[in-house]
């Protein structure tokens, strides 16, 4: 049994991955803006209503972590933030606001947990293919391609910071799933890989992953739009 945090559990992959570890057995923090009806008396899940892009209800986690749980094993940053303009529409509130969860919610909420993760712990960063150096890019995704990047140089870099505390930090580059995230940078497109078989993947190689990776960016993209 392993206490794993997921943030962005009220739809789609988080959804499904809190989902899919509670029924295994394992004990679930789920945050997210909105908590899903399912989760609301499952022994297993946790939920708590937090708005990442606000730095005081990350710390307002640190009480819980330190009388309930004492220690996380596994962190999951896949909650994401999404503008689809021009970039000459794309405001810095824009940028601010997308950056302010796709990266500093990241950044926020691991420091938080630093004091709880032990010897074996894994952090999973979820990425995209649009974050990836050399990829294909789209037109009115500036602000949330350039945050998945910033994400994947933030979690090579922790790797190595906390490498002599046996903490493994690792990306998954997504690319494209089946997710209300995915119709909204492409109305219409249809993926061929749905949010519960993403978070089959995700689910195995967050317990395992860290036992042959560290600082290390996968790209798991069988289509990009």
């Amino acid at each position: 049994m392993k206490n794993i945090i997921i943030t962005g559990t009220s739809r789609g992959i988080g959804y499904e991955l809190a989902l899919q570890f509670a029924k295994a057995g394992h004990q679930v923090l789920a945050i997210s803006r909105n908590i899903p009806q399912e989760f609301l008396g499952n022994p297993n899940i946790t939920s708590r209503s937090v708005d990442l892009s606000k730095e005081s209800d990350l710390n307002s986690m640190e009480n819980f972590l330190s009388n309930a749980w004492k220690n996380v094993d596994i962190i999951i940053h896949n909650a994401g933030s999404l503008v689809l303009k021009p970039f000459a529409q794309t405001t810095q509130e824009d940028f601010e606001n997308v950056y302010k969860v796709n990266v500093f919610g990241v950044a926020n909420l691991t420091r938080v947990c630093l004091p709880f993760l032990k010897k074996g712990s894994h952090v999973v960063s979820i990425s995209s293919m649009g974050g990836i150096q050399g990829s294909m890019k789209f037109a009115g995704l500036s602000a949330y391609s350039s945050s998945k990047g910033a994400v994947i140089t933030l979690s090579e870099l922790l790797a190595e910071e906390y490498r002599e505390q046996g903490i493994a930090f690792n990306v998954l580059a997504l690319g494209a799933v089946n997710t209300e995230m995915l119709q909204e940078a492409f109305p219409g497109y249809e993926a061929p890989i749905s949010a519960k078989e993403m978070a089959d993947y995700i689910f195995n190689f967050a317990l395992t992953g860290n036992k042959y990776h560290n600082g290390k960016i996968i790209q798991v993209s069988s289509s990009t739009p």
